[in-house]
């Protein structure tokens, strides 16, 4: 019977109806979702506009940012029409359903999370948009344009469009830029600041940047001591008397009637940090301790130390009101990671000021986060190599432990692993346990003297961490890692991160061995070496520059770079001899460099649209007393957060494939001490907080020498025809930047494969990555 209907309904021939199954089924699907038969009689519903700007040509030189001015017009088109997703308004058939008499819980449901209103031509007002695109050009300095409209009508389709056209006419240009005479203190400062970084000879007549220019004029007066300035005080006043060719003067004047208090700068007599601030406390019979020049006011026993807290504030008596500098404070105390809340105000009190100065008193209040917190997190891990179980991890903190603002960290955590459905292993298992304690100090320790005032924007702080893990796998080995390390991590600005521990050390000690795994690394001399090292000792140092932090840029980028050289301290001290390997305390010891680079690039292409971009480069080298990496510091390939396509750590050594592997010592991670990826991602909004993706990797790991364990790893010329590549989309579901992300990719160049064979495209085999946060 459903048949019948289907055919009789699009005029399917029968003979032809397997053939065209699909297309009688996507008739089916968009007919379902079509609108049309709700739009009210007098109603249509408006499917948006475009705007058609004509310039003449001896204009189109002369205006570098027509993209700019397409998309400031395009943003006055109104209304919005009603989105659409695949040719289809998921939005208004989702409002429509819920007009129902009985919607039911699922239509209110949708209604409520994608719902939309409809655009309907009775709220379009082609006039109005007219005017406003005509107050748009003149902001840019087009005045006098030609703007023209009209509204298409499709009433049998119940549909209607909005066309605009403007004509361009030559713009008004600055000919001078000038700041008026005034006997105040505050027009002598602006004439000291006039740069010309915004506002210069040439320019466009342009109210934006007008506006600008009398943002940063405020921003550079207040940071002088103007505590009472505004930038409603500047007036831009433009003059075309002296030119009849479309040009002008601009005169910046300050306003009449502007209070006297806010054209003199105030000076900073008084400053008072509460560094226990209460709003319940009794400050009245708190004690007060002095320390340059500032008071530092307690209830009873001192809750943070005043001589600690002291290099954290820039604001000084006798200094001049600055913004930028009770930001700076703000900031500094705020990265100590003891209060919660920072707040900082200023009152105005009489002085024997001159008429030139007034003063202030600045008081910090300081409001602590609770000095103990216990947190714990239970996680479910579902690996793509096939192990699941659970993870517990808990965490206890102590804030301010020695009333310095230090903080200490103890971590304690078990996690569990089952492997299902992975042939010969399944059912093999490993437990891990770990503990691990930070301790950070919100200054530097060093043996030389280091002065906290040399770190204009944050004060770096010092972080000893120790830790000790255990990790079981049935049947296999047990190994026990033992980790210390001693540096700092300083903000060098709000985008460059530095990350530099001199002393990193890691103990390894492999045991329990069953005969199994002994015949693997008979059969692989480079992954026995590799568990040989027992001790890693040696530095590293982390670069990172992170322009993600404006998420509003068109254009973002992120850099991040590890340097990691191990050994050569200890190969100064060790046994003497030329005999290798040398041990240090009977250990024998790695001696290595190792270096990556992660560039990321994200360009955005609209509102919740992103073309993300990484690269990826890795590169270790042993010498001296090893031949081979650490097994801990091997790059791997493949994953959710590497080449999607191909399972974790599956993915190379360069060609070499796991199926020929009789001897199973694949169980192992796939490993190799080179590495280079690249991966390009559009992501897109589908609705409310689902995200979608499409995404392409490229990537894969080698040897720089032969192991003839893993046959075809080592790195040649022909590296490019080794990359494993493949491709998918995803879904995200990002509430208030917490990701949870499912990708489903398949491979499209397989390089085990004999060449010519490589690109199969294996949609039939695709891979499901489950991860928390996006890979990039």
């Amino acid at each position: 019977m459903m048949r019948k209907k289907v055919l009789e309904r699009y005029k399917v021939p029968r003979k032809t109806f397997g053939k065209n199954l699909l297309a009688a089924f996507s008739l089916l699907i968009f007919s379902t979702c079509s609108v049309k038969k709700y739009i009210p009689e007098d109603e249509l519903l408006y499917t948006g506009a475009e705007l058609e700007i004509n310039v003449p040509d001896s204009l189109k030189d002369k205006i570098k940012d027509l993209s700019n001015l397409r998309s400031e017009l395009e943003e006055v088109l109104r209304p919005e029409p009603n989105s659409k997703f695949l040719g289809v308004y998921w939005g208004l058939r989702a409002h429509y359903k819920a007009q129902k008499e009985k919607p039911g819980f699922i239509n209110r449901f949708l209604n409520k999370k994608i719902g939309e209103e409809p655009a309907y031509t009775s709220k379009v007002d082609i006039s109005r948009t007219e005017d406003i695109i005509r107050n748009r050009l003149e902001n840019r300095g087009f005045f006098y344009s030609d703007v023209d409209s009209r509204l298409e009508e499709h009433d049998k389709k119940k549909k209607a469009e909005a066309f605009y056209t403007v004509n361009i006419p030559q713009p008004y240009t600055m000919e001078k830029y000038v700041v008026d005479d005034d006997s105040v203190p505050v027009i002598d400062e602006i004439k000291k600041n006039i740069r010309k970084w915004i506002i210069k000879p040439g320019m466009r007549f342009d109210l934006d940047a007008m506006k600008a220019e009398r943002e940063r004029l405020d921003r550079v007066v207040k940071n002088k001591g103007y505590y009472n300035f505004s930038p409603d005080f500047l007036i831009f006043e433009a003059d075309t008397n002296q030119y009849d060719n479309k040009k002008f003067d601009l005169f910046l004047r300050l306003k009449k009637d502007v209070p006297e208090k806010s054209t003199v700068p105030y000076q900073i007599r008084e400053v008072t940090v509460y560094p226990n601030y209460r709003v319940s406390s009794d400050t009245i019979a708190s004690d007060t301790l002095v320390l340059n020049d500032k008071n530092y006011v307690q209830p009873g026993e001192d809750f943070f130390k005043a001589r600690r807290l002291d290099p954290f504030i820039k604001i000084g008596k006798g200094q001049y009101y600055s913004p930028e500098v009770s930001r700076n404070t703000s900031r500094r105390l705020t990265s100590i990671g003891t209060y919660k809340f920072v707040n900082i105000r200023y009152d105005e009190i009489d002085s024997l000021a001159t008429d030139t100065t007034r003063a202030l008193a600045a008081s910090i209040f300081l409001s602590p986060m609770n000095k103990r917190s216990l947190r714990a997190e239970l996680q479910a891990v579902a690996k793509s190599n096939n192990f699941i179980g659970p993870n517990l991890a808990t965490t206890l903190t102590n804030r301010n432990l020695f009333k310095g603002g230090e903080i200490v960290n103890i971590t304690a955590s078990v996690g569990y692993e089952m492997q299902f459905a992975s042939g010969n292993n399944t059912g093999l298992n490993s437990l891990q346990l770990g503990l691990k304690t930070d301790l950070i100090f919100p200054r530097v320790l060093s043996p030389i003297r280091i002065k906290e005032n040399w770190f204009e924007y944050a004060i770096p702080k010092t972080k000893v961490s120790m830790g000790i893990d255990y990790l079981r796998r049935s049947e296999l080995y047990s190994l026990v890692t033992a980790s210390s390390s001693f540096g700092y991590i300083w903000d060098a600005n709000r985008y460059i991160t530095h990350e530099y521990n001199p002393i990193s050390l890691n103990y390894v000690n492999l045991a329990n061995t069953t005969p199994a795994f002994e015949d693997i690394l008979n059969q692989n001399p480079f992954l026995r070496n590799s568990f040989n090292q027992q001790f890693i000792a040696g530095f590293t140092y982390s670069f990172t520059y992170n322009g993600m932090v404006d998420q509003y840029k068109k254009h973002q980028l992120f850099i991040n770079s590890t340097l990691d050289v191990a050994g050569n301290t200890l190969d100064l001290f060790s046994a003497s001899g030329n005999e290798r390997p040398r041990t240090f305390l009977g250990l024998e010891y790695s001696q290595y460099a190792k270096l990556d680079l992660d560039i990321r690039y994200h360009l955005r292409l609209g509102r919740d649209k992103k073309l993300a971009t990484r690269l990826f480069a890795g590169l270790g080298v042993p010498y001296g007393n090893s031949d081979i990496m650490p097994y801990s510091k091997l790059f791997f390939s493949g994953g959710p957060y590497s080449v999607r396509a191909f399972r974790i750590r599956s993915l190379g050594p360069g060609t070499f494939n796991p199926e020929n592997d009789t001897n199973q010592t694949t169980f192992f991670d796939q490993t190799g001490n080179l590495r280079l990826e690249f991966n390009m991602e559009y992501r897109f909004p589908i609705f409310s907080y689902v995200k979608g993706a499409l995404f392409a990797d490229a990537g894969n790991v080698w040897n720089t020498a032969d192991n003839e364990a893993l046959p075809g790893g080592k790195f040649s010329g022909n590296f490019m025809k080794e990359l494993g590549i493949g491709g998918g989309a995803g879904l995200r579901v990002d509430i208030q930047g917490f990701v949870v992300r499912l990708d489903l990719a398949a491979p499209w160049h397989t390089p085990w494969l004999p060449e010519g064979e490589r690109w199969n495209f294996g949609f039939k085999d695709p891979i499901l990555n489950f991860a928390i946060g996006y890979p990039f």
